[in-house]
């Protein structure tokens, strides 16, 4: 009873928190706006430079970061429960890799000039012909199991990793630019709709996810016990496999390569609420959204008024807390 009262409260504590996190992310930056100046440009009518700044830049940017940041953290649960490995991300099976190549061949055959969704709609074919792939030798019974299936989508991420090397090597110099700032993400995204589109798809696959609390609780016991508990673990798989799939390549289509989100928090967010999945969801959630938003922060002001890429950042600030991580579990403390 007071572990579950616990986890409720850690629950409140990360929801009560997004408020003000984001009110801080919308007044700081190159041109800094006060907190109640801020407040007030919610109720006027525009016209004023800080009201263009709010709702043309910042307040996008900021529901990006929330909606990336969830759903990538999301996505990360429920492939660390499928493959009940918790060092698998969602980008080992390959998917960022097939966007990757699909963004530099977008780039390279001037797409990215001619169409202005050309690179988001590149990457996110490249994510799906990916799924497809791993989909369809996992429906053809080629792989049984989960080990299986998770070697074969490294080595999957392998060949479209060797493929865009290949791709970025035969460019030119001004095509490579352009490929390498993809690579290291960006909230910058210019069409609102495909903003505020990813936060309706992120906070839908949360709800989605709920539908499988039970399965994702029983196949951490393994699947011989999950079928015991009434699990068809085929399906669940399959169905997991896809959500996560779909959150994973959508989110990349729009925002680029953004690592360690979906590693670092699901890790620390079972370390705080445990291992129930009714907890771990919602939990994540929330965590990756409130670390990207604290991460984007970052990488505008610690070089304003230049902008590192996020993907940089994540990189760094995750890899250092997660390597801090193992290093106190490992000394016991």
């Amino acid at each position: 009873m007071r572990r579950r009262f616990s986890r409720n409260i850690g629950l409140i504590v990360l929801l009560v928190a997004i408020p003000p996190a984001v009110l801080g992310a919308l007044s700081v930056g190159a041109a800094g706006i006060p907190l109640k100046q801020l407040l007030a440009q919610f109720v006027s009518g525009g016209g004023t430079v800080e009201h263009t700044i709010l709702f043309r830049l910042r307040l996008p940017r900021s529901v990006l970061a929330l909606a990336a940041g969830g759903a990538l953290s999301l996505s990360g649960v429920l492939l660390q429960g499928l493959f009940r490995n918790p060092l698998v991300a969602p980008y080992t099976l390959g998917i960022s890799g097939g966007a990757a190549l699909g963004v530099a061949l977008a780039i390279v055959t001037g797409l990215a000039t001619a169409l202005s969704l050309a690179l988001p709609v590149a990457g996110f074919t490249g994510a799906l012909l990916v799924v497809a792939l791993i989909y369809g030798l996992n429906a053809s019974r080629r792989i049984r199991d989960v080990q299986g299936m998770l070697l074969m989508g490294v080595m999957i991420s392998f060949m479209a990793s060797s493929l865009f090397m290949l791709v970025t090597a035969l460019s030119r110099s001004e095509d490579l630019n352009g490929i390498i700032f993809w690579i290291m993400g960006s909230l910058d995204e210019p069409h609102l709709w495909l903003v505020y589109g990813l936060a309706v798809i992120s906070v839908l696959g949360l709800g989605v996810s709920y539908l499988f609390v039970r399965e994702l609780n029983a196949m951490a016991l393994g699947e011989q016990d999950a079928h015991h508990l009434g699990v068809d673990v085929d399906r669940a798989r399959t169905r997991l496999f896809l959500l996560a799939s779909l959150l994973t390549g959508v989110t990349v289509s729009v925002t680029g390569v953004i690592g360690f989100v979906g590693l670092v928090v699901p890790h620390f967010i079972r370390m705080v609420f445990g291992g129930d999945h009714r907890y771990v969801l919602a939990a994540s959630f929330m965590g990756g959204a409130l670390f990207l938003l604290a991460c984007d922060v970052i990488a505008r002001l610690i070089i304003a008024p230049l902008e590192l890429p996020i993907g940089v950042i994540t990189g760094l600030v995750g890899g250092a807390l997660f390597v801090t991580a193992l290093v106190q579990k490992r000394r016991g403390i």
